[in-house]
C-alpha cells in the first residue's frame, strides 16, 4: 500500500479515498477534454466530456477495479488527433500532459490549505448511525487529497502506453511509426495493466510503491513543507 492513516477508522479512510479519487479522476479527465477543445478538437465537447460531472468520466469496469483491486481508470477521452493544433503529435502530448498537471494543481491547492494550519488533524464526530460513529478529520482528508493527487500525477507520467507520459516521448517518433504505435496502443494498455496487477497480487505492490513513493514524498516536502505522511517514514 502507498500509505495508511494511523489512528483513523477504516470506514473514514475508505470515504476519504473514494471521494478524493472520484473528484480527482473527474478533474483529470475533464482537463484532457478541455485542453483538446482549446487546441481545436470539439469531439470531447460533443461527447459531454468538458464537464466536472463524475458520471461523464467514470468507467464502470475501471471503477469496480479501483474498489476491489486497488487500481483502476477513468473513461478515456476520445480525441481526433488530426484536428489538434499545431499538429497531431504535439497536440496529443499537450492534451496528455494536461491530466497530470491538473493533479499537480489540486495537490498544490490542498498543500496551500494545509499550510494555513487552520485544519485540525483531530477526528471530529460527524454523526452516529446504528451504533457506529462517523468521524471526519480535515487534516487527514487534506493529506489524502494531496497524496492521491500526487500519486495520480506520477503514475500517469510513467512513460508506458496508454499512460499520459508515453505521449511525451512519442512526439520524437517518425510520423509513420507514430501512427503504427497508435494502432496497437490497446494491446500495450492491456500489457501495462497486466504488469500492475501482477505486481499487486504477487509482489504486494512493491514495484509500484518503489516507483511512486520517493517522488510523492519529495513533492510533499516541497509543497507542504512540514509533517511526514506515514508512507514517507520508511524513507528516513
Amino acid at each position: 500500500m502507498l500509505f495508511r492513516l494511523q489512528g483513523v477508522p477504516l470506514v473514514d479512510v475508505v470515504i476519504y479515498l473514494l471521494s478524493v479519487l472520484v473528484f480527482s479522476l473527474t478533474f483529470h479527465e475533464a482537463s484532457h477534454a478541455w485542453t483538446a477543445l482549446k487546441l481545436g478538437d470539439d469531439t470531447p465537447q460533443k461527447m459531454g466530456r468538458v464537464s466536472l460531472n463524475p458520471l461523464r468520466h467514470l468507467d464502470p469496469m475501471g471503477s469496480l477495479m479501483m474498489l476491489f483491486v486497488g487500481v483502476g481508470w477513468g473513461k478515456p477521452v476520445q480525441i481526433d488527433a488530426t484536428k489538434l493544433r499545431p499538429n497531431a503529435k504535439i497536440g496529443m502530448a499537450l492534451v496528455a500532459i494536461a491530466g497530470p498537471l491538473s493533479n499537480l494543481f489540486l495537490a498544490a491547492l490542498g498543500a496551500l490549505l494545509l499550510r494555513t494550519h487552520w485544519f485540525t488533524f483531530n477526528p471530529q464526530r460527524v454523526f452516529s448511525f446504528a451504533g457506529q460513529n462517523l468521524y471526519f478529520s480535515p487534516g487527514y482528508f487534506l493529506e489524502t487529497f494531496i497524496i492521491l493527487n500526487l500519486a495520480l500525477m506520477f503514475f500517469n507520467l510513467i512513460p508506458l502506453a496508454p499512460l499520459d507520459g508515453s505521449r511525451l516521448w512519442q512526439i520524437f517518433l517518425p510520423d509513420k511509426w507514430y501512427w503504427v504505435y497508435a494502432r496497437y496502443e490497446l494491446i500495450a494498455a492491456l500489457g501495462v495493466m497486466g504488469l500492475v496487477l501482477l505486481d499487486i497480487y504477487f509482489n504486494n505492490g512493491q514495484i509500484l510503491s518503489m516507483l511512486l513513493t520517493r517522488p510523492i514524498c519529495g513533492a510533499w516536502r516541497v509543497l507542504v513543507g512540514f509533517g511526514t505522511p506515514d508512507m514517507c517514514l520508511q524513507l528516513r
